[in-house]
């Protein structure tokens, strides 16, 4: 692998200012094989709001900057100093994508909203291995509306971001939040998405929709009505990218999606909506050979298999651990535990390695390539 030093210098990091201090950052975002996004946020302001009780709350205002490093080397290691100081906080590395068909890995992890000390356990796990990059399938915090939320997400994934990059997907604690497109640069409209390594194809999905209060006139017997059909056209128009961008990546050897919320749940009060997901999606994943699908929002480990695709709930990174009562025909193994998952994809095959709490394996499932 070649090494390149490569130095990003802007002056008003060079001049001390205090209120351009770094607050969020450095990390790396939206790497391919040609190009990558080095981010970070300064605190611009502070506001604050006072309660009926007098209490005062602090509202930090950060500033978001973006810096596209373009061609790039594939498959090189380069370094970055956003300040050109040499201070290592304002320091890291990153990998490009490599453009050939060779072995890389990758880590999946889920709900990481809460109990930082867990998510914490399994970021320096992930680090330990150093995977090419990590997929989040969504809660990854408890309100995206809260700020303070984000800078402790930003804080346990500090040395993690800095040189690994995060390919996160939106679930419902998300909200939809502008925070969450200003903090992350992704690919296509950010809501869903691609990005492809070797003859891997990766395919994010957004299945929580615009973020939309229920209007407050809305009669009783409109309300339903109101839910299964203010966003139809938004997900008819992306199941209708899926299938494109799944028939122009028909030669993939592999096919990872993910998503947050699961079509296949053994949580006995979603067994239904799981099943309404599933209807509207049909068989689109098992007819176009997807070999994996991610999802989380259920607090648990749960694997299972349909029409060759494998379905699996991983949302074990913090939030607190649900019951697993419903176990569904698919089902091949379900683990009420914390854990991730960390992924060895190789020019045959692939194995997905299913680590908890303790680091102790606890499954595994080998994935053949796409003919």
């Amino acid at each position: 692998m070649k090494k390149t030093i490569l130095i990003l210098i802007l002056q008003y990091f060079i001049i001390a200012q205090p209120s351009l201090d770094i607050a969020i950052g450095p990390y790396i975002q939206n790497v391919t094989d040609h190009s990558a996004v080095v981010c970070w946020s300064t605190l611009k302001s502070n506001s604050f709001t006072i309660e009926k009780s007098g209490k005062i709350r602090t509202i930090p205002q950060y500033e978001n900057h973006e810096m596209i490093l373009s061609s790039l080397k594939s498959n090189t290691e380069y370094s970055y100093d956003i300040g050109g100081k040499g201070i290592p906080e304002e320091m890291g590395t990153f990998i490009t994508f490599p453009s050939e068909i060779e072995p890389f890995q990758f880590a999946v992890l889920g709900d990481s909203r809460s109990r930082h000390d867990v998510h914490s356990k399994h970021v320096n796990r992930i680090i330990e291995k150093t995977p090419l990059f990590v997929l989040n399938t969504g809660d990854m915090i408890e309100d995206g509306l809260n700020i303070h939320h984000w800078r402790t997400f930003f804080d346990v994934n500090k040395n993690l971001m800095r040189s690994i990059p995060y390919f996160p997907t939106l679930g419902n604690h998300e909200k939809d939040s502008p925070y969450y497109y200003g903090f992350f640069n992704l690919p296509n409209n950010e809501r869903y998405y691609s990005f492809s390594v070797g003859d891997a194809l990766f395919i994010s999905l957004d299945l929580e929709g615009i973020q939309y209060q229920t209007p407050d006139y809305l009669n009783k017997e409109n309300l339903d009505y109101f839910w299964n059909n203010h966003e139809l056209h938004y997900f008819e128009e992306q199941k209708k990218w899926l299938e494109h961008t799944l028939n122009l990546h028909d030669d993939a050897g592999y096919i990872f999606v993910f998503f947050h919320q699961p079509l296949i749940s053994v949580k006995k009060s979603r067994v239904e909506e799981s099943k309404m997901r599933r209807k509207f999606w049909g068989d689109i994943f098992e007819r176009h050979g997807v070999q994996v699908v991610f999802s989380g929002h259920d607090h648990h480990y749960h694997h299972a298999l349909s029409g060759g695709t494998h379905y699996i709930t991983t949302a074990g990174a913090g939030a607190g651990l649900y019951d697993i009562d419903a176990l569904q025909p698919e089902t091949v193994k379900a683990i009420k535990t914390e854990h991730f998952i960390f992924a060895d994809v190789k020019k045959n095959s692939a194995i997905l390695n299913v680590i908890d709490i303790n680091g102790d394996q606890i499954d595994t499932i080998s994935i053949d390539k796409r003919k």
